[in-house]
């Protein structure tokens, strides 16, 4: 038997090849932090994989989004994921395709079987954003359920404002006891056909093209975020007529390199025959336990640390938060812990609250207000959390008005 045998030389790496290695290294890097592994065709979704909250109890699953790889005019974004406590699967099945490349303009159809928190108002440009960890989800169990048949469009109007209109009917059915009692009609389930138009403008980022196109290369503050919803009532698909109206504004004051102030408003405004499960919370992040130690959980970033889930909605809202981030403390060139000075302020209301029969909640028309501070980064990624509750909600129990919880704050 004959053998041949071949003897290959490596050629040593030239500096060009050392600056491609560093450039795909931080193109890695980048991607992990915006939510996804990638892979030769797909991006795996890394917010699929490891979930809890306290009606699924652990969520796991797998999603992605095909890359220019499998195709840079067609993309497919789908997911499944698996409740080990309501036994029980969600999965999203969609897909797009491009229309115009100058304005990266896409158009979207998807059909979602899943679960949403009750109150939640999330803008649609948000999921072009991605947070590594989500500290509310680990407390939050009032979800309904929804069937989602979506047909969306994204369109760039210029680098710097971002648009997507969609148009959705939803099958919807709260996992809790809730009736909606509206036109002499007592609803346990409904339909809803809506249609949002969400805009994203960020004037005074900077931008820079590379190989891949025109990318961030800074951001500049302040941020608008502008969003109108509107739901249809008709005799197949729509049991009501509402409107709603979404804002919210960031802006940094920058003192120096590693110290500034940051301010978020938000506000919301429903009109209309709406139902609870798409009014609005006060992103609250304290579960109902009787000590202190027994609240003791994960703090989140623009969550109120000392607000009870469920303890508000409102129909109208606007809050206001205040941070003050301290230049961090260099203990030595490794260990930098930082503290931030934290003020939050909500107000709002609701009319027609006797619709809304088996829930029990309370309005925010006193104004709710809470301060506090974190120490960050004290152990790696962990650090510290303490607020307290004052105002127009402070409750008679010196303790129940005191959250003191870790933080975890990753940055690539």
């Amino acid at each position: 038997m004959l053998y041949s045998c071949v003897h290959y030389s490596q050629t040593p790496k030239t500096e060009n090849d050392a600056k491609q290695d560093s450039l795909s290294k931080r193109q890695f890097i980048r991607q992990l932090g915006n939510g996804f592994f990638p892979t030769k065709y797909i991006n795996i979704d890394l917010k699929y994989l490891v979930k809890y909250n306290q009606y699924e109890g652990l969520r796991t699953g797998l999603g992605g989004v095909t890359n220019n790889r499998f195709s840079e005019k067609y993309r497919i974004n789908s997911y499944v994921v698996y409740g080990f406590r309501d036994h029980r699967f969600k999965y999203k099945i969609g897909g797009s395709f491009r229309v115009n490349e100058s304005t990266n303009t896409w158009i979207n159809l998807a059909y979602i079987d899943d679960l949403q928190e009750t109150g939640s108002s999330t803008f649609l440009t948000d999921k072009r954003f991605f947070s590594f960890f989500e500290p509310r989800l680990l407390n939050i169990d009032l979800f309904h359920k929804h069937i989602t048949k979506v047909i969306s469009i994204e369109h760039k109007f210029s680098e710097n404002l971002l648009s997507e209109f969609e148009f959705a009917t939803s099958k919807i059915e709260p996992t809790y006891d809730y009736t909606f009692n509206v036109d002499d009609m007592s609803f346990r389930t409904f339909d809803i056909t809506s249609a949002k138009l969400s805009l994203q403008w960020n004037p005074f980022n900077s931008n820079e093209v590379n190989k891949k196109g025109v990318a961030t290369a800074k951001e500049g503050y302040p941020k608008f975020t502008l969003q109108m919803s509107k739901s249809f009532k008709n005799d197949i698909t729509g049991d009501f007529n509402f409107f709603k109206t979404d804002f919210r504004a960031v802006h940094r004051f920058i003192h120096n390199e590693q110290s500034y102030t940051e301010t978020i408003v938000k506000t919301g405004f429903a009109t209309g025959k709406t139902p609870l499960t798409h009014l609005y919370h006060a992103y609250p992040n304290n579960i109902t336990k009787e000590t202190i130690l027994q609240r003791f959980s994960v703090a989140g970033i623009n969550s109120f640390e000392t607000m009870y889930f469920n303890e508000f909605f409102s129909d109208r809202f606007a809050i206001l938060q205040l941070k003050h981030f301290i230049k961090p403390f260099k203990i030595s060139e490794r260990y930098r812990p930082q503290l931030v000075l934290i003020s939050r302020m909500a107000i709002g209301g609701m009319q027609n609250i006797e619709r809304h029969q088996n829930v029990e909640f309370g309005t925010l028309s006193k104004g709710y207000s809470e301060a506090g501070f974190e120490i960050n980064r004290l152990i790696s990624a962990f650090g510290l959390s303490f607020a307290y509750r004052y105002g127009g909600y402070h409750l008679p129990s010196l303790a129940d008005n005191i959250a003191a919880k870790f933080t975890f704050n990753v940055s690539f």
